[in-house]
């Protein structure tokens, strides 16, 4: 569809008509936004994926830099030259001073990539090598970002903005606050996700929260402006051309009312509520706004109206494509990146054909289906967190789902989030709670927000009370309303099937097989077949993707007849993993991606099915045909039904698609690659450990229990400590290291739906053991593992956690051979077809096995970009093998020499929940990663945690202290600091060991033996870096307020010795090394041999 449309362009420059592609530039820098963090996820990687196809089809050379390994814009076939450094002006310089582009591109990489260009041109580094912006003037970005400048454009245009004035310290702010009265709200300047702003209701929550935002603001600016709490949030996608063409492509309502920050909000597409005059008012404002900034290509306008008073406000412009142009582009079908891209070249929106409106400046969003959005949080990760949302973004993943109308639009996004619920009533315990309470929990907004709207409607509660409370707009609480009643008249049939007219109307209001079947206590299977016999079958609709002549993607409803042409040609449908969370990002995303594209060269026809607004997966020209559905037994039966596809490939998504395969198999559905009983054996403790055995492969002694007494009983077998977690877990849910058998009863107590067919599972856990991974390309009968990777902390942190390097550097060859030598055993007696992950500790020398995943894991991309092996392709040929009759790629793969490491680092968004003890456990915390590339591997190390921005002093103070366990390394490490030359400072027990040691070290105090103290020295900024590990369960509290002191001040620290080791030789290898050059990714694999 791209190429559609790149042709006719080239079509028009052989006859000569006057196209506007720029042909002062030939080569383009475009900057990614990094790690995925709260506010900033994988949305970037499908508008810099789309960007770089584009603007490589118009014939320019890209050059693109960015440290997010798990990425498909960072694999090397995307740009001609990728860097994968980290993202600061001092790196950025090296690459423009090496590469000499032409231009920059900077509004596809969120703010990262806006303020990175600002910084850039700040320092004269744009004009030193003369590099044009294009896209956005250097100056937009500032009236766009900078309150200040934004608020004197707005005054020229005579649009109206809430009352504000900004502050550059917290007097002022107090100052400001009391002339506009409680609450207010702080905005920082040149921030995302509303990270480090809020609403305050008092002086000293001011003091708290202004402080922070002072801190988080790129310039030492916030604005403190009057609460608009309540009010509508609206939203414009506007996008613009160099010739001042401008057109709406997405009206979005934001269905919380403000006080919920936008990337929490749920909201719809097309505006619901709003009269189409109000509309009419915001595009003028909005067109006035882009205008005057004169972004070219996407702009994101935020506003705000009273439906009381009906002023209009506008909040903020994003001159960028934001988290809400990737929804817009999928809601509409209006692929906003890969448009922009063309625009900032020079093209105009009159230059680009459209089969549905001639040309695309003649476009209008004029689709007759609703557009569901509804975020997805992980509190259940942090304990302390408060389940509350506010004016700082909270969501770490997002769904999306189309219907004919809001009731099923609204029910499938529900059922899309994967937390259980198939449906709004019943969640949790709130069925069986009063009005009363209920009514109270709705007070503060939550994640649980609408569940216990429904539960309280129930209850008796009036639309009225609850939109007092909620400020949600009665439209939307009486379409709820009708839902609960619809739901209550059906249950009077429990136990038995509903007549026909109701399981009907049920259907087209979009109540799920599943949830129906759980309502009236009947089995699932009797209702789909009840349906079927009446005729009440999904039917689909196509969303026409605008710019291309025919394109479209597909949803289903039950509400409209059935518009879905379907082809004959050889299928293959790839599941993916539904919403971006913890534990399941975009790895897998990154891995079906990859799938599409080997399917397409072994000649067969591609169906994506996935939920996820933000990923490179559902764009529409990824795969041949696109359904954005719910990933749910019902909706993925329905699709297979219809298109008949040779076989469905389960094992890219994660767990999401893992979890639905048996339910599909049974129900006839060819499962492609490794069997889902093969993935059942490797989940079972007991058959897994079985199979060890025979293949005489040591593993820690492990144990399961259902009950407190089986528990201790185990534990006491064992020994202590034992890691313990529930069973059929991705991303170390609820796992925990336990010392003792208090500990052990209180942990099963917690323990929530603990069965005796999903025990809790107790290991033995292996203490100061190295803990290192392999993933492996299987056939069958052979096993390829290209690399071994090892992990930087100890055993006993969450592998999506812990820092890795690839190759390994502590682990002897011995132990290397073995490692490969068990990979390969393992999966030729598993018989795995595709890809697997297996998780090995190292205890004094010896090897054990700790899990086998037959699957694709979320290493995949790292493997695949150090190792320079396409480890999705050579799986995807090999699970088709079944199908194509070719050979095995495994015989034929070699093991290859990597001359450079590559450090993996975890980002976390400790900076989001303040509350939080930053410590690294068992159980996953992480929302994306970062990759360090260079010949050493201390410099992988430095650079690795220089782009998660906790860069490394090279000299300076160095804070250490540390829990008796630790104190045998602790010398090492002060011995290592000290030769670079840094002040040592250490509380009282470490400092004498380092003193005897003969290392020169200053005793300062604990918080709790007076002043001046650790706290204190940490608040005058006179440490550089902290290492400082736990002091373990009994007294886990008492030093958590370093920690939380360092990610405050931003100190880099180390919370384990392991990392304080590695970062000790990451800054010694720094400092003995000539000024680490950079390579691009595609040197480094010319390098390989």
């Amino acid at each position: 569809m791209v190429n559609y449309i790149v042709k006719k362009m080239l079509l028009l420059q052989r006859r000569g008509d006057n196209m506007s592609k720029r042909e002062d530039i030939n080569k383009v820098l475009i900057i990614g936004s990094g790690p995925i963090i709260i506010g900033q996820a994988c949305e970037f990687d499908y508008s810099g994926t789309q960007a770089c196809k584009a603007l490589r089809k118009l014939g320019y050379e890209i050059v693109l830099v960015n440290s997010n390994p798990a990425t498909i814009m960072t694999d090397p076939e995307i740009a001609d030259v990728t860097y994968i450094e980290p993202l600061n002006v001092n790196r950025l310089e090296q690459i423009i001073a090496k590469e000499r582009p032409d231009a920059l591109l900077p509004n596809l990489g969120g703010q990262s990539g806006l303020n990175l260009c600002s910084e850039l041109y700040k320092e004269g580094i744009l004009d030193k090598y003369n590099v044009k912006v294009i896209g956005v003037q250097v100056d937009a970005i500032e009236r766009g970002e900078d309150r200040i400048e934004f608020k004197k454009t707005m005054n020229e245009l005579g649009v109206e903005m809430a009352r504000s004035e900004v502050a550059y310290s917290v007097d002022e702010a107090l100052a400001i606050a009391d002339k506009l009265g409680y609450p207010v709200v702080l905005r920082p300047a040149y921030t995302m996700g509303g990270a480090g702003g809020g609403l305050v209701y008092n002086k000293e929550e001011l003091k708290t929260v202004c402080a922070r935002g002072l801190q988080a603001s790129l310039v030492g600016q916030v604005l403190v402006e009057e609460s608009i709490l309540g009010w509508e949030e609206l939203e414009l996608e506007v996008v613009r051309d160099a010739e001042g063409n401008m057109i709406t492509v997405c009206f979005i309502e934001n269905i919380d009312p403000l006080g919920v920050h936008t990337g929490d909000s749920f909201c719809s597409a097309p505006m619901l509520t709003i009269s189409e005059e109000c509309q009419k008012r915001m595009q003028e404002q909005a067109y006035k706004i882009v205008d005057s900034v004169q972004v070219i290509g996407g702009t994101n306008v935020q506003f705000a109206h009273d439906p009381v008073s009906d002023r209009i406000i506008v909040i903020e412009i994003n001159p960028r494509t934001s988290r809400s142009s990737a929804l817009a582009s999928k809601a509409t079908g209006f692929p906003i990146a890969l448009v922009s891209a063309m625009l900032a070249c020079g093209l105009t929106l009159k230059d680009i054909e459209c089969g549905k409106y001639g040309t695309l400046d003649k476009y209008v969003p004029d689709g007759d289906y609703v557009v569901i959005k509804f975020a997805r949080w992980a509190f259940e990760k942090f304990k302390g967190v408060e389940d509350k949302l506010g004016t700082q973004m909270r969501a770490v993943g997002e769904v999306m789902s189309i219907g004919k109308n809001f009731k099923e639009a609204f029910q499938k996004a529900i059922r899309s989030l994967e937390n259980g619920n198939y449906g709004l009533g019943h969640a949790k315990d709130f069925d069986s709670r009063t009005k009363e309470d209920l009514l109270k929990q709705l007070i503060t907004p939550s994640s649980q927000r609408y569940f216990l709207i429904y539960e309280a409607l129930r209850k008796g509660a009036t639309v009225e009370e609850i939109h007092e409370i909620t400020k949600v707009k009665h439209y939307f609480l009486e379409q709820i309303k009708e839902l609960v009643e619809e739901e209550n008249a059906l249950m009077e049939s429990k136990g038995s099937l509903p007549s026909d007219e109701a399981l009907t109307q049920a259907k087209k209001d979009g109540f799920s097989d599943k949830y129906l079947s759980q309502i009236l206590e009947v089995p699932e299977a009797d209702i789909r077949n009840k349906r079927k016999e009446l005729g009440v079958v999904e039917a689909w609709e196509g969303v026409h993707v605008s710019g291309t002549k025919d394109s479209a993607y597909y949803y289903s409803t039950y509400n409209a007849e059935d518009a879905n042409p379907v082809s004959d040609n050889r299928k293959i449908m790839i599941l993916g993993g539904g919403p971006n969370r913890i534990g399941q990002g975009i790895e897998f995303d990154y891995c079906c991606v990859h799938a599409a594209m080997a399917l397409k060269k072994l000649g067969f026809e591609t169906i994506i099915v996935n939920c996820n607004p933000e990923t490179v997966s559902t764009d529409y020209d990824t795969s041949d045909k696109l359904y954005f559905e719910p990933l749910t037994l019902e909706d993925v039966l329905s699709i297979y039904e219809k298109e008949k596809p040779l076989g469905v490939i389960a094992q890219f998504g994660g767990q999401t698609p893992l979890n639905l395969a048996a339910d599909l198999e049974k129900n006839g559905v060819r499962i492609l690659g490794t069997a889902p009983s093969v993935i059942d054996l490797a989940e079972d403790r007991d058959q897994f450990r079985a199979m060890m055995d025979k293949l005489e492969i040591p593993m820690p002694e492990a144990g399961m229990a259902t009950t407190v007494e089986e528990a201790v009983e185990i534990a006491g077998k064992i020994g202590y400590p034992v890691m313990v977690r529930p069973s059929y877990v991705l991303g170390g849910r609820g796992m925990e290291v336990v010392y003792d058998d208090v500990a052990m009863a209180d942990y099963m107590k917690a323990a929530v739906g603990v069965t005796p067919d999903r025990p809790i599972l107790i290991d033995r856990f292996l203490n100061h053991a190295l803990e290192c991974e392999s993933d492996a390309i299987c056939d069958g009968t052979n096993a390829f593992v290209p690399a071994v990777m090892e992990h930087i902390e100890l055993a006993g942190v969450h592998s999506g956690d812990s820092a890795c390097v690839i190759p390994s550097v502590h682990i002897s060859r011995e132990n290397v051979e073995t490692i490969k030598e068990y990979t390969r055993k393992i999966a030729e007696e598993m018989h795995v077809q595709g890809l697997m992950n297996m998780q090995y500790a190292i205890e004094n020398g010896k090897v054990f096995v700790l899990e086998a995943n037959p699957r694709a894991s979320r290493t995949v991309p790292l493997v695949s970009k150090v190792c320079n092996v396409r480890m999705v392709p050579i799986a995807t040929e090999i699970i088709t093998r079944e199908l194509t009759g070719k050979e095995s790629p495994v015989p034929a793969l070699e093991e290859k020499v990597i001359p450079y490491y590559g450090v993996k680092e975890a980002a976390f968004p400790f900076n989001m929940f303040p509350e939080v003890d930053p410590l690294l456990g068992p159980e996953m915390r992480s929302t994306g990663e970062v990759l360090g590339l260079s010949e050493s591997y201390g410099e992988a190390f430095y650079k690795a945690q220089e782009a998660v921005q906790s860069k490394l002093p090279l000299s300076g103070t160095v804070l250490i202290s540390v829990n008796r366990k630790d104190k045998a390394e602790v010398v090492e490490v002060a011995k290592l600091f000290h030769e670079n030359n840094f002040r040592i400072i250490a509380t009282e027990g470490t400092c004498q060991l380092i003193n005897e040691a003969g290392i020169p070290a200053e005793k300062v105090k604990k918080l709790c033996e007076g002043r001046p103290n650790v706290l204190d020295e940490i608040t005058n900024g006179k440490v550089d870096i902290i290492v400082n590990s736990p002091v373990g369960k009994d007294s886990v509290y008492d030093d958590s307020y370093l920690r939380k002191a360092a990610i405050k001040g931003r100190i880099p620290y180390c919370t384990t010795m392991a990392a304080a080791m590695a970062a000790a030789t990451g800054i010694h290898a720094v400092n003995n090394l000539d000024g680490g050059k950079i390579a691009s990714l595609q040197e480094l694999h010319s390098r390989i041999k």
